[in-house]
């Protein structure tokens, strides 16, 4: 039996990392501008992941995309393997 697809709505997906990067940042700041030690480490280190999830999401997708237009069949990439179409 075969799960449905979730998906997200296009723009959604484009601008996650971006808004990954956008809380990150904010984060960052906000914690800078802290007077309390503890209080900026719980607002900085989200904010560092948050960046951080930000640059690797968008760099995974363009090194897919790269990736993928260098296949003579893109659509290949998509189509079901051995193992799937088998049960």
């Amino acid at each position: 039996m075969r799960r449905p697809e979730l998906r997200l709505a296009r723009p959604i997906y484009e601008g996650l990392p971006w808004l990954y990067l956008l809380l990150g940042v904010a984060a960052l700041s906000a914690s800078y501008r802290q007077h309390s030690a503890s209080l900026s480490v719980v607002l900085g280190l989200p904010g560092l992941v948050c960046l951080l999830a930000g640059i690797v999401v968008l760099l995974r997708r363009r090194h897919y995309r790269r990736m993928r237009a260098s296949y003579v069949r893109p659509d290949a990439l998509s189509e079901p393997t051995r193992e799937e179409r088998s049960s």
